[in-house]
């Protein structure tokens, strides 16, 4: 793995997978949004999110990142799924691969202001991001479905 900003390693061809962490909050039908302005798909909207940092647990990072790109404030409720990102260059080298853990949040306060890594903020419905044919990471439509289906049961609290 080569030296990235600040003398991190890059994550561009790492040694081994990157855990990630996702924070998941709604408000009403309205999930929380961003329009990514760093790589990997840098303008595309999906969660707020990042790397996990040493130390913490997946819904202490999910909310930290939460709160950085977003000024937004949630409780972390759980999480919601576990996806894999693979993104492999032209030649088949594994250019970024991530493991990314959804952490849904119950929404505490802040309406969503664009802080590190994030161009815009939005509180969207899954109806507005197909209308407005927005582009997005391959997970933001599917953890929309997932969240909103979770919702609908009666033994899950994550209003």
């Amino acid at each position: 793995m080569g030296v990235g900003p600040v003398g991190k390693p890059s994550r561009r061809y790492p040694e081994r997978p990157i855990v990630g962490v996702l924070a998941v909050v709604l408000r009403g039908d309205r999930a929380l949004v961003v329009r990514r302005s760093n790589p990997p798909m840098p303008g595309r909207w999906g969660f707020p999110g990042g790397v996990l940092e040493l130390g913490e647990t997946v819904a202490q990072g999910a909310m930290r990142e939460l709160f950085e790109e977003t000024g937004v404030k949630a409780e972390a409720a759980g999480p919601l799924t576990v996806i894999d990102t693979i993104d492999r260059d032209p030649e088949g080298g594994i250019r970024y691969h991530y493991t990314l853990v959804a952490v849904i949040g119950r929404w505490i306060s802040g309406e969503g202001v664009p802080g590190d890594d994030a161009d815009e903020v939005a509180w969207l419905s899954r109806d507005e991001i197909t209308e407005r044919n927005l582009p997005t990471a391959p997970a933001l439509l599917p953890l929309i479905d997932l969240v909103l289906a979770r919702r609908k049961d009666p033994s899950c609290r994550l209003s």
